[in-house]
């Protein structure tokens, strides 16, 4: 599984800005689809994920900002995000894997596109 993650750029805290993920090689369709970010100097954190049944969950960092949604038809997912903060400046990486919320858990990872909010 390829993935190609787009849609990052600046956005002003309060805005919104919507991440995509595109993936190629095989339907996606089965695997938990996650979004991950990583800001300087910090560890790549749990951002939220979508399982192949459509449940999600979210760091509580973002809970109730952001949402994880998917399309199948175009085997692609989607990360909204509403009412960013500058605290959300990072790097934001999708993957696909199994649902749990550790890195080690996930075999295919998205090159990263890096979100900045403007205070």
């Amino acid at each position: 599984v390829q993935l190609q993650a787009s849609g990052g750029g600046l956005v002003q805290a309060g805005g919104s800005l919507r991440l995509s993920c595109e993936a190629s090689g095989r339907t996606i369709r089965w695997y938990t689809m996650s979004w991950f970010r990583q800001a300087p100097g910090k560890e790549r954190e749990f951002v939220g994920q979508i399982t192949g049944a459509g449940s999600t969950s979210y760091s509580d960092s973002v809970k109730g900002r952001f949402t994880v949604s998917r399309d199948n038809a175009k085997n692609t997912v989607y990360l909204q995000m509403n009412n960013p903060k500058p605290e959300d400046t990072a790097v934001y990486y999708c993957a696909a894997g199994v649902p749990i919320r550790d890195p080690p858990g996930y075999d295919y990872w998205g090159q990263g596109t890096l979100v900045t909010v403007s205070s």
